[in-house]
């Protein structure tokens, strides 16, 4: 297999962060709009902060939060549950060759900011940072 001679670094192509952003805008959409068929799904409020896909973008994994933090067990589940009627529209929506596989995370960039600010707020670390 040929080596793509426009992408040799480790981090993801760009091709796959285009990919991703449009399939997070979509499934951002898509969850706000209520257009899935789960009662349980459309009362939760989701945020999608980032999607990440395969270098042959066959999986997508979406970092997911319910609003305001409640209900982050079952968030999860219930996206899973419901991730063959989100491919589908996914993949009508945006047009692509193959819909992507989906997968769901819980998006924990929020509990490491927190963590983060919580040590630089530690004497020992500000000390540290003004020596």
């Amino acid at each position: 297999m040929a080596k793509n001679k426009f992408h040799d670094g480790p981090g993801p192509s760009q091709r796959q962060l285009r990919v991703g952003e449009l399939i997070r805008r979509t499934l951002s959409e898509v969850l706000m709009r209520g257009d899935i068929h789960d009662p349980d799904l459309n009362r939760m409020s989701v945020t999608v902060g980032e999607v990440r896909t395969s270098p042959d973008l066959k999986i997508a994994t979406a970092y997911v939060l319910p609003l305001g933090g409640k209900g982050q067990d079952e968030i999860v589940g219930l996206l899973a549950r419901n991730q063959n009627e989100l491919r589908r529209i996914i993949g009508r929506k945006l047009g692509l060759k193959y819909a992507p596989e989906l997968r769901f995370r819980l998006d924990q960039t929020f509990d490491q900011m927190d963590e983060t600010r919580r040590l630089f707020d530690q004497d020992e670390v500000r000390r540290d940072v003004e020596d």
